[in-house]
């Protein structure tokens, strides 16, 4: 593993080994990984580190992870380093403290290449909404690398890190997942803290990484999830999690919601979902076709109970402890400007939204009737979960649009969720894993396709052993997105 094209090629699990063994040294792994960062070309980084910031709070663990470096998406507050959620109104905010999430995995020794773009307030489905630009997707710059956690895909895509620390509100670990050709796993609401994360909607927020395989993601997921005092939300997995060993998927039944792909998914990306159908039966797991009577309603529900969230927790952001503040005359003046000029588009259409569905008058005809969608949701994964084991589909409708494809037609953009909502709105953890490829519609180059499986609350263990099985089968081949980082 002396050479620079072995340690691009190898996953964090591989190069972790390595250094265990005495095969490269972690200060040699670090460099390499740290001049990548510094060539990135998909504005991918939003801060990145030098070698004693990367180095700064990581223990000398010797563990599993131990000298493997990762990049970190900008929702996560960080002691001493900028952590600005890519929004101006946090512009110059360093916090005093470190998220759970991230302290863990400084714990397990692992140093942090950077901050990794995002669309503002994780908001968004393409990475557009940054107040610092656009990230681009390796495999076509053209293209949107997906969001909200668009930075971190990239970066792990484009060559730029092993691996990377992403959150899920809505989809936004594995849409992203998806267009870039990589593996996004959204673990059950309170499988892992939530201190720290810069809240976007509170009872939806999750962290959970993005990798370039399963093993990987199941090695992060165990050095995460636990309890932690300060988030009264986290529970932690029973029994923790192990490395995934399946090859086969006998005696495990995968449920397809036909009735939800009816309509606006590609053909390409249809043909890769049918393929891994087959695939699962090749490997001895039975396709069962299922019903999910409420999930058409997801997305409607979903932008009224996620705004709301935001319009509460965004009112912190009004110029008077951190961040920007735009004006010093009187009081209403400098919220008034502050949050002008510090908020974005898609931000402000999300606060209005959230404020108008709490409003007197209309909180029980749009909060309480969202709510309402979202506990029969509920029931309808809890009634699927008692006739299979999984519950599969497409992550995303289509393959990675193009920049600016969709930026003048929100509902159009939201739709690109149309799959991984219902999931977030049920709780129940899921995994994006590559499909092969397919070409867009109306032509072009030939882009990754996202396979989503989701599994009962907690049954993370489960649910890696099936996508290792599955991840196997399919031999999906990234490397060649993987210098498509540098600039």
């Amino acid at each position: 593993m002396g050479n620079n094209t072995e340690l691009l090629a190898a996953s964090g699990a591989e190069t972790a080994a390595q250094i265990a063994a005495g095969e490269v040294s972690a200060a040699e792994v670090l460099d390499f990984w740290l001049a990548r960062a510094a060539g990135d070309g998909l504005n991918g980084y939003l801060w990145q580190a030098d070698r004693d910031s990367a180095l700064s709070g990581v223990a000398d663990s010797g563990g599993p992870l131990a000298g493997a470096p990762i990049a970190i998406k900008d929702i996560f507050c960080t002691e001493g380093v900028p952590t600005t959620a890519a929004s101006k109104i946090l512009s110059g905010y360093v916090p005093p403290y470190t998220a759970t999430a991230v302290g863990h995995l400084r714990a397990a020794g692992m140093p942090m290449l950077g901050k990794t773009n995002m669309d503002e307030f994780a908001m968004g489905s393409s990475n557009e909404n940054s107040a610092f630009g656009a990230c681009l997707n390796p495999w076509d710059t053209g293209r949107v690398p997906g969001g909200s956690s668009g930075g971190s895909a990239a970066v792990v895509a484009g060559g730029l890190a092993h691996w990377a620390l992403g959150t899920d509100t809505g989809g936004s670990i594995r849409q992203p997942a998806g267009f870039c050709g990589i593996v996004g796993l959204k673990p059950t609401y309170g499988a892992i803290s939530r201190f720290g994360m810069i809240a976007f909607a509170s009872s939806l927020d999750q962290c959970g990484p993005l990798t370039r395989d399963v093993t990987d993601a199941a090695l992060l997921l165990a050095a995460l999830q636990g309890r932690d005092e300060m988030d009264s939300t986290s529970v932690g997995i029973e029994g923790g999690i192990e490395a995934p060993s399946a090859e086969r998927l006998d005696g495990l039944t995968f449920g397809v919601p036909r009735d939800l792909m009816r309509e606006g998914i590609e053909a390409g990306v249809l043909a890769r979902f049918e393929d891994t159908l087959i695939r699962i039966a090749e490997l001895g797991g039975e396709i069962v076709d299922i019903e999910l009577p409420h999930a058409e309603h997801a997305i409607s529900a979903y932008y009224v109970l996620a705004p709301a969230e935001a319009s509460t927790n965004l009112s912190r952001y009004d110029g008077v402890r951190y961040g920007l503040r735009a004006s010093d005359e009187d009081l209403l003046s400098m919220y008034e400007v502050t949050r002008e000029e510090g908020f974005g588009p898609e931000v402000k259409r999300r606060i209005m939204l959230g404020t108008y569905a709490l409003s007197s008058g209309y909180y029980d005809a749009y909060y309480g009737g969202a709510q309402r969608v979202r506990t029969r949701i509920v029931e309808d994964f809890q009634d699927a979960f008692g006739q299979v084991d999984f519950v599969v589909t497409p992550t995303s409708p289509t393959v990675a649009f193009e920049l600016g494809e969709k930026t003048a037609d929100p509902w159009s953009m939201y739709l690109s969720d149309i799959f991984t909502v219902p999931i977030s709105l049920a709780g129940v953890p899921a995994i994006s894993i590559p499909a092969g490829l397919a070409e867009p519609e109306g032509g072009g180059p030939e882009l990754p396709v996202g396979f989503q499986i989701a599994a009962p609350a907690f049954a993370e263990q489960k649910l890696l052993e099936a996508a290792h099985a599955l991840e196997g089968a399919i031999g999906f081949d990234g490397s060649a997105a993987l210098e498509g980082g540098l600039a």
